[in-house]
């Protein structure tokens, strides 16, 4: 078989076309290479490139650096459960943003220590308590409770437990920003200064930072979240605490599509077809969060903001360019005259262009409605975030090229016993209909779409997960599977 394989995306002549790398494109062309992966590894793969995911460190390092400030980086693991991503973590010179027990306990089996993780989990048990204090990790408290458990547990252990107290319910605009974590900004105050400090009731907790996380992605918002807790900051350390840090969390928009155009006329027929009770765009109609209600269109599009021109590192550089309208200066300038550290925990964007899922094709039929489904051994979980839908074309790497083709629409369905076991609700239009044994891949995956929700049901293995670290001349033993990593 010839090394070098044609691929096609789905929607050859539009639909929605992925941002794909150039290490993407060269396995995309090696259909032998990805084949003996199967062979050794089943169905389906997640691979990840770790050079790409260091070189998107080093691109937000250099922000900070620009601006002259004090700064640490997290990278969000609940995003990937990969061990080779937190190695690659902390050989890029940055941390590991923990949100469980094992998260914890995994990252500092790989080099974690106090000074590179952070624990956020948003339920936090005694186990996760002792352990981060233990080893000196800083720990994100979201109420009075948490307080407690920490200085108890502290106490115990006859060590002080650093921690920073996350904040919420910033005013911007007049409108106050609901959130289900944190202390409220209004409030947080009063509270600090009666809690903390020698001799006070939490005298167990070493109080060095605040940290917040906002829904949504305003860049607007965020620079008056920072700016708000930068006030906080000040006022409280005039009272002689000796805060040092603030955490924005993470939050941080990326760009998936190549064309913005491609973006918004989907948007636009999409909500085109469901006003006219016509919507062949999706599987049986899904209007992915719209819907007809007494004859108007209501609801949004619950899906990722695929597109975005503000993304990444031009994302971060507004918010820190966010201007404070009594003092007359931006968030950068404030930060850089306090000396006070900077924290983000991106996940997403630090995995942009790091991953890809690849699975094979297992079957092909007609429905009732004749709809052409193609099933992949792979099932929803294994590429599901919360949002509604994964919205980039898939490519199809075929085993056998044919020079005249039909081209069909397909739906790619899972391996679960669910009539929603669905892949991609849209339609995909490609060459022609896939055989048993071609490849589907599904680019830039990484973030947020391997692991969040994937499942054990029908006892099914979880996917595999390898890392790889050239970019040509790529052969089978270059991959490392996560299971090796330690």
């Amino acid at each position: 078989m010839n090394n070098s394989t044609k691929y096609s995306k789905g929607n050859p002549d539009g639909g929605l076309t992925p941002i794909t790398s150039p290490w993407m494109k060269h396995l995309l062309k090696n259909q032998t290479l990805i084949s003996e992966l199967f062979d050794k590894y089943s169905s389906p793969i997640n691979i990840h490139h770790l050079p790409t995911f260091s070189n998107t460190i080093s691109s937000f390092k250099k922000i900070f650096d620009d601006y002259g400030l004090k700064y640490q980086i997290f990278y969000a693991r609940k995003a990937n459960k990969s061990k080779s991503l937190v190695k690659q973590a902390f050989a890029s010179g940055i941390g590991v943003d923990t949100a469980s027990f094992k998260e914890l306990e995994q990252s500092i089996a790989l080099g974690g220590n106090g000074q590179n993780l952070v624990l956020t989990a948003a339920i936090k048990t005694k186990e996760q308590y002792e352990l981060a204090i233990e080893n000196d990790v800083a720990i994100v408290l979201d109420n009075k409770d948490e307080c407690q458990q920490a200085e108890s547990i502290a106490k115990t252990l006859n060590k002080k437990a650093i921690i920073g107290i996350r904040v919420s319910g910033f005013i911007v605009e007049d409108r106050k920003l609901y959130s289900r974590f944190g202390f409220d900004i209004e409030r947080v105050e009063q509270f600090i200064s009666a809690n903390f400090g020698t001799g006070r009731h939490y005298e167990n907790l070493t109080l060095k930072g605040l940290h917040f996380h906002l829904d949504g992605y305003s860049t607007m918002q965020r620079g008056k979240a920072l700016s708000d807790s930068i006030s906080l900051i000040k006022t409280l350390n005039a009272k002689g605490f000796n805060l040092s840090f603030i955490d924005i969390g993470g939050g941080i928009l990326m760009n998936y599509l190549e064309n913005e155009h491609e973006w918004t006329d989907f948007e636009s027929n999409l909500k085109s077809a469901v006003i006219k009770n016509d919507n062949q765009l999706t599987f049986n109609g899904n209007g992915l969060g719209y819907e007809m209600i007494d004859g108007k269109l209501k609801g949004s599009l619950k899906t990722y903001p695929y597109f975005n021109r503000v993304n990444g590192t031009a994302f971060l550089k507004e918010v820190l360019d966010f201007t404070n309208l009594e003092t007359g200066k931006t968030n950068a300038q404030t930060l850089k005259e306090l000396q006070l550290e900077l924290r983000i925990e991106p996940g997403r964007s630090l995995l942009d262009q790091t991953g890809m899922t690849v699975a094979r094709v297992a079957h092909r039929k007609q429905d009732a409605k004749g709809q052409w489904l193609v099933g992949l051994e792979m099932n929803m979980t294994q590429m599901m975030s919360s949002s509604a839908d994964y919205l980039l074309d898939p490519f199809i790497i075929y085993r056998d090229q044919k020079e005249s083709s039909t081209p069909v629409d397909v739906f790619f369905t899972g391996a679960y016993c669910l009539e929603r076991d669905l892949l991609l609700k849209r339609k995909i239009n490609v060459p022609h209909l896939p055989q048993i044994g071609d490849i589907v891949a599904f680019v830039n995956t990484a973030g947020y779409m391997m692991h969040f929700f994937e499942t054990e049901a029908h006892l099914f293995e979880l996917s595999k997960n390898l890392s790889f670290s050239v970019t040509e001349r790529t052969s089978f033993l270059d991959f490392v599977s996560d299971e090796l990593v330690e």
